[in-house]
């Protein structure tokens, strides 16, 4: 049996996909971004060891930004001032390494754009014929930009990203508000919903808050650990999901 024989579209009201490594290969251009931060603050400050991309899907992928930066230095031990949003990125804080990420991710993202992963297309291209609605959940508040520069900005009325969850005062994942918000934006609530991840995080977060499907996008996290975290379906590629696609 295919994985798409395990998903009927049709049966649920709404689809909440995370953007970065779900839709678009930005998890990659994330993945640079943090590594650049890291490396350059690691060895400035002679933190060990060494940052390394399982630091990555350890403690930063899926998170909120600052979440992730408070996560990672905790991994070696390592306190600093939490800071404020508004610190510049040359600030010795958990916000002013949060903005100076943000500085590398926007220097990555102008130099190589950003083109969205075609099996992601061929799945929204068959939900565009299916009665339910979609949503963007991601952690970024880069998200709408992204979406925009993707060529996907049209085909998600609602789009909750690190902004809105501030401004909604909703704690990222792994918890489940950001993708329950998304669902009762949509009309509906998580029991009619399906969650789709590539983190560890969202996976944790879409089986934490009761969600009738949480499928995981095995783009390096592992097949297991997905399953482990809480995933119903696990895939490599979205196209696994269109009905007469890969199998």
């Amino acid at each position: 049996m295919t994985e798409s024989a395990l998903v009927q579209w049709a049966d649920y009201d709404a689809a909440l996909f995370d953007l970065d490594g779900v839709l678009t290969p930005t998890a990659e251009v994330h993945m640079r971004a943090w590594a650049a931060l890291f490396n350059g603050y690691f060895a400035e400050h002679g933190v060990t060891p060494a940052y390394t991309d399982a630091d990555y899907f350890a403690y930063v992928d899926g998170k909120p930004r600052y979440d992730g930066v408070r996560s990672l230095l905790a991994s070696r031990g390592v306190t600093i001032p939490e800071g404020d949003p508004t610190d510049p990125p040359t600030a010795e804080t958990v916000c002013g390494l949060g903005n100076r990420k943000n500085v590398e991710l926007e220097h990555e993202l102008e130099r190589d754009g950003v083109r969205p992963y075609p099996g992601s297309v061929a799945l929204l291209d068959h939900l565009a014929t299916v009665p339910i609605g979609l949503a963007v959940v991601s952690s970024s508040a880069n998200a709408p930009k992204v979406l925009a520069a993707a060529g996907l900005a049209d085909r998600f009325p609602v789009v909750v990203d690190g902004a809105v969850a501030r401004a909604q005062q909703l704690p990222g994942k792994p918890s489940a508000d950001t993708f329950v918000y998304a669902a009762k934006e949509l009309g509906t609530d998580a029991s009619r919903s399906i969650v789709i991840e590539d983190a560890v995080s969202g996976v944790r977060a879409g089986a934490a808050g009761g969600f009738a499907l949480v499928i995981g996008v095995d783009r390096g996290a592992g097949r297991q650990v997905l399953t482990d975290a809480g995933a119903d379906v696990v895939v490599a590629d979205l196209a696994e999901l269109v009905p007469g696609g890969a199998a």
